[in-house]
């Protein structure tokens, strides 16, 4: 390799000049759009390539793939998926504000459904499009620069005639930076202009009498009217949106709670995450006034219908919604766009300033290039005109001329050498034309027919035309108030043809607030199978069922039915679960599996113990370990909120054995797995706090470890069968704590 073509230079230096180059082309030619059409590069690239293949609004539709090919070999060579993206987006009413493309196919819907692919669909032009973006084009107002490979021209910015970036919005992501800027009405950002236009000082605050805020496609409702007027002089800040919501009556007494309009940032699959949280706020029984739920949405619009129980509060309902749903949502603006070739955040005031700054040049453009225009054919009609008054002697000249060029020169310098006349005065009269080079050209080129007496009253009326038109241009480049009015017209034209009502409403409202309906507290009984099924009864259905109850479920216990339920683990896990989660109903209801409404995991954990966090507060509760390890806690300790905590501390590979409420149990009976037995008062056990290991209940053999746990009463006759011999607990030798205990021989 030639030593000439390698570069030494610091690698830090070569790594930030290249990131930088990297994020300026991201920002400026990719991801931001020009604050003067309001447009990113592929949208104006995919525009202005429609308008040169005659896509037009009145012509036939073409296939969105010729667009996107077209597009992608002369314009925008970064991928056809994001060119076809772009195209989609700018069919879509319900993304924008005013769709710049019409459409003719699939286009994917407002609930997410996405576009079908490029070579089904067809698109042309909107009429709005081509009047308002790309009508002068041919006029020379803005410039054209090279295409990536300099075999195309392309313009560097469309003569957008309304403030595009305020009327359509836009969004993207570039890198360390992001555009948010919401749509608005096109009928109120032109008054806003006009105002502006009159008036340059006009205050945020006054251009807000015009531009009332945010016009969003889904309509909606902003209610943060008040905070409006700071993120339009900053250009940033936080727009929240509601849904619009309707009661509907049934002749069943029941209430329809329909949503008519969705918050803007709904659109798209958060309909579908909408319908999946407010069937989870009655899956959780955060509410239990949701007897269906249906999404009836159409072409026609959005119709989300949710049928309330009859003794439900609709308007409680909704506030529930917006609290823990979409249904209130946020739009975070950030009005950043490119302006003067560099990215800036801007307010109102400066967005309006710059486009109406962008008027003005390319009017200033347009009309200058149009007098330039009718000089040129005021020249040559005062050449036609003054030719028709001596055409006998110019006939003369060119019958008595060799060729054009003497001619010309004639006409245009007076010079008759060489030209046969038929006179002498005609040759006088010949010396003294003074026609222009221009002049000269448009009368060697004139037809016979010109001559005729209606051409030539035609010709001067022309002439006539073109002099007014002159005095207007001149008028108009010479007058900054002509050339506002002229604006001003064009803007009432557009507002009179494409304006619309506004759709979303502005207003203050109270933050949504939720009363939770006060449930009758009632005593039930909780009911646990040997499955892991789980349910609550009636205290009168459990009465009647005592005996089955007893015998067929593992733990059965009285509570709240606004209470906790405490789950123990063998991995020292304590889980709480809400009674109101657990269904409660008949004796013969199967129940729920324990794992659905709780963080336990039956495949990595065991159930050592199940009572009322109510229960628990009144009582001392027993540890033991596999281990030997064991404590007294206060049982107010696992008085939590949480619905996992720790409830021990446990040794490398040590598990809880037993876990009890100490009710009137006087003694503890620890069972080893070799057969040795300690009984001992449960006195001796000392109180520590839940995050302590405990002390050492009994002393273990090398490979021994702590099998059963039994409690006794001082009185009370308590045996038990090991390895099928029967074994009183109250006739074991009472010993201390910590020592080996006694051996049962079978």
């Amino acid at each position: 390799m030639d030593d000439n073509r390698i570069i030494k230079t610091e690698y830090s230096d070569e790594m930030q000049k290249s990131f930088i180059d990297y994020a300026m082309s991201v920002i400026i030619a990719r991801a931001l759009p020009d604050v003067r059409d309001g447009l990113k590069p592929v949208q104006r690239r995919t525009l202005y390539d429609m308008y040169e293949l005659g896509i037009r609004y009145d012509r036939p539709y073409r296939k969105s793939a010729r667009i996107v090919g077209d597009t992608m070999g002369k314009y925008h060579p970064h991928g056809d998926s994001s060119i076809y993206e772009s195209l989609v987006v700018m069919t879509q009413d319900f993304k924008k504000g005013m769709p710049l493309i019409d459409g003719h196919g699939n286009f994917g819907n407002i609930e997410g459904d996405g576009a079908a692919a490029m070579r089904y669909t067809e698109a042309r032009l909107q009429k709005v499009t081509q009047e308002a973006f790309l009508a002068d084009l041919d006029k020379d107002v803005v410039d054209f620069v090279p295409n990536f490979d300099e075999t195309e021209k392309e313009p560097s910015v469309l003569p957008v005639k309304i403030p595009n970036f305020l009327v359509n919005g836009s969004e993207g992501i570039a890198v360390g930076m992001t555009t948010s800027t919401p749509p608005h009405n096109l009928s109120e950002v032109i008054d806003a202009v006009k105002a502006f236009m009159s008036n340059e000082e006009l205050t945020t605050r006054e251009l807000m009498r015009y531009i009332k805020g945010p016009d969003f496609p889904t309509g909606g409702i902003v209610t943060n009217k008040d905070e409006l007027l700071k993120i339009y002089e900053t250009g940033t800040g936080k727009i929240k949106v509601r849904g619009k919501v309707e009661f509907e009556k049934l002749k069943n007494g029941r209430t329809n709670v329909v949503i008519t309009e969705i918050p803007y940032p709904m659109i798209g699959m958060n309909i579908a995450k909408f319908l999946q949280d407010v069937a989870a706020l009655s899956e959780t029984k955060k509410t239990q006034d949701i007897v269906d739920i249906s999404n009836q949405s159409s072409k026609e619009g959005i119709r989300i219908v949710i049928e309330l129980r009859k003794d439900a509060d609709p308007e409680n309902f909704v506030n529930l919604l917006y609290k823990k749903t979409r249904l209130e949502d946020t739009f975070g603006v950030n009005m950043l766009a490119i302006c003067n070739g560099r990215p800036e955040t801007m307010g109102l005031r400066e967005i309006l300033r710059a486009n109406v700054e962008f008027q003005f040049q390319v009017a200033t453009r347009k009309y200058t290039n149009l007098l330039a225009k009718e000089t040129e054919k005021r020249e040559v009609q005062e050449g036609l005109i003054k030719a028709c008054n001596v055409i006998d002697l110019i006939i003369e000249i060119l019958r008595g001329s060799k060729d054009r060029t003497m001619a010309k020169t004639c006409l245009t310098e007076g010079k008759t050498d060489g030209i046969k006349f038929k006179s002498k005065e005609s040759r006088i009269m010949a010396a003294q034309l003074m026609f222009t080079e221009r002049q000269a050209n448009a009368i060697l080129d004139m037809r016979l027919y010109k001559l005729i007496g209606l051409e030539i009253e035609a010709l001067i009326n022309e002439h006539e035309e073109t002099l007014a038109n002159i005095y207007r241009y001149e008028d108009i480049l010479e007058r900054r108030d002509s050339m506002a009015q002229v604006i001003i017209n064009e803007l009432d034209q557009f507002k009179k043809e494409y304006g619309r009502k506004r759709r979303t409403a502005i207003e203050n409202a109270e933050e949504a607030v939720y009363k939770e309906k006060e449930i009758e507290e009632t005593q039930v009984v909780f009911l646990m199978d040997r499955f892991g099924y789980a349910k609550t009864v009636d205290l009168s259905v459990y009465e009647r069922n005592r005996e089955a109850a007893d015998t067929e479920n593992r733990f059965v216990f009285p509570c709240k039915n606004t209470g906790r339920i405490c789950l123990f683990t063998d991995t020292g896990q304590l889980h709480t679960i809400k009674v109101m989660d657990l269904p409660y109903g008949k004796f013969r209801d199967k129940g729920v599996p324990i794992d659905n409404v709780s963080n336990f995991n039956s495949e990595k954990e065991s159930i050592i113990y199940i009572t009322s966090q109510t229960e628990l507060n009144l009582r001392q509760v027993v540890f033991v370990t596999a281990q030997s390890m064991m404590k007294l806690v206060d049982g107010g300790e696992f008085d939590v909120s949480k619905r996992t905590v720790a409830a021990t501390k446990l040794s490398e590979e040590d598990r809880v054995v037993s876990v009890m409420s100490v009710l009137e149990q006087r003694n503890i009976v620890l069972q080893t797995r070799e057969g040795f037995f300690l009984r001992f008062s449960l006195e001796e056990i000392p109180e520590k706090k839940k995050g302590a290991v405990g002390v050492r209940g009994m002393k273990l053999g090398q490979k021994d470890a702590v099998e059963h746990v039994y409690y006794t009463l001082n009185g009370v006759e308590t045996s038990i069968e090991y390895k099928g011999k029967k074994v009183l607990l109250n006739n074991l030798k009472a010993a201390k704590r910590d020592t080996r205990g006694t051996k049962i021989r079978v």
